[in-house]
């Protein structure tokens, strides 16, 4: 026979709702009760009833989670902090990847049956406001990233303005002036928000430490953000024979690709020519040399989409929608600083 509160409350000596308000993980609870509920649960090994439990609320305990890609490592990090902190929740995460297509993050928000989804968290590169718009979702959407759209719906992001001009400015407190933007999208311009923010905030820290732009120093890619691009891209800003000191890569990827075409080309990092990323993959810490990266907060995106969509589903995140930003930092290692004044 499976055991039940009942079970649990005598064998610690408490009430099923003290049971229940440990299980659910509410405060008032004494931790001399909590302990004991919690050694009574591990020695008797309780299992909850899931299934009857979302039975009686009328959901299934199922999101959705759609994202461009997941070779990307960056968003197969924000996966992961997602899958656990829906975990601890009891919800498991159907992960789908849209490949950036509005076709495809339609078919998320409108074509997955409601029923066997009780939200969705995306992160949208396609859709347009008309997608989203109240009567043509059917069940709760949390936004990821920086494609913002006018629609009621909670958006996670963070200030990819502030964190470009971060990154810039580190740049510059180091002495470096000639400083190349890699990442700039022209292939689909209405996919290309996040480039066009970090670009913003790169002008700006250019712009108030008296340098002019130089179109030269801003390299367009094509398609997602990979190695291929990185490289490809310093290739051809090096054949073109562009003076530069330092450089800017729009993701940790490209970070990596541009180390390896300045190495293939002679030239040492930061030595020659420092650059810095953004994302703060692992690879970039254990890359040689290890990458200079602006690092945004990837537990705190997963933990607040989740709680944002399970108060949505469950009723009590009864605020209008919002949008929040979640912190970054800036995190010096040997690409920019040498070994030194690297910090892993």
């Amino acid at each position: 026979m499976p055991t039940t509160l009942k079970d649990v409350a005598l064998r610690a000596g408490v009430s099923i709702k003290t049971v229940s308000n440990v299980i659910h993980g509410r405060v008032y609870v004494t931790d001399e009760k909590r302990e004991r509920v919690e050694e009574a649960l591990k020695e008797l090994n309780y299992q909850p009833n899931l299934s009857a439990r979302y039975l009686r609320k009328g959901r299934v305990g199922v999101i959705g989670l759609a994202i461009p890609e997941l070779l990307n490592p960056y968003f197969a990090e924000v996966s992961n902090t997602i899958i656990l902190a829906a975990g601890r929740q009891a919800y498991t995460v159907l992960v789908d990847t849209t490949g950036g297509e509005r076709a495809n993050e339609r078919m998320v928000i409108n074509g997955w049956r409601p029923q066997l989804l009780d939200g969705v968290i995306l992160s949208p590169l396609a859709l347009e406001q008309e997608d989203l718009q109240p009567g043509l979702v059917e069940t709760p959407v949390v936004l990821l990233g920086e494609r913002f759209l006018d629609v009621p719906h909670d958006h996670v992001a963070i200030d990819n303005v502030a964190a470009a001009y971060e990154a810039t400015c580190h740049l510059l407190r180091l002495g470096y002036r000639r400083i190349a933007a890699i990442g700039l999208r022209i292939d689909i311009p209405d996919q290309a928000e996040t480039s066009k923010l970090r670009l913003r905030g790169y002008l700006q820290a250019l712009q108030e430490a008296g340098i002019a732009s130089d179109r030269q120093l801003i390299t367009t890619t094509e398609a997602f953000y990979d190695r291929e691009s990185g490289y490809s891209a310093i290739r051809r800003l090096f054949a073109d024979g562009v003076a530069v000191d330092a450089i800017f890569c729009f993701n940790d990827l490209m970070a990596l690709g541009a180390i390896r075409a300045l190495y293939d080309m002679g030239l040492r990092v930061p030595e020659d020519v420092a650059v810095i990323g953004f994302d703060d993959i692992e690879e970039g810490r254990y890359a040689f040399p290890a990458l200079t990266t602006i690092s945004p907060d990837k537990k705190l995106i997963g933990e607040t989409a989740v709680d944002f969509l399970l108060g949505r589903i469950e009723g009590t995140r009864d605020v209008p929608p919002e949008r929040v930003y979640i912190p970054f930092r800036l995190i010096e290692r040997e690409s920019t600083v040498g070994r030194a004044g690297a910090k892993l």
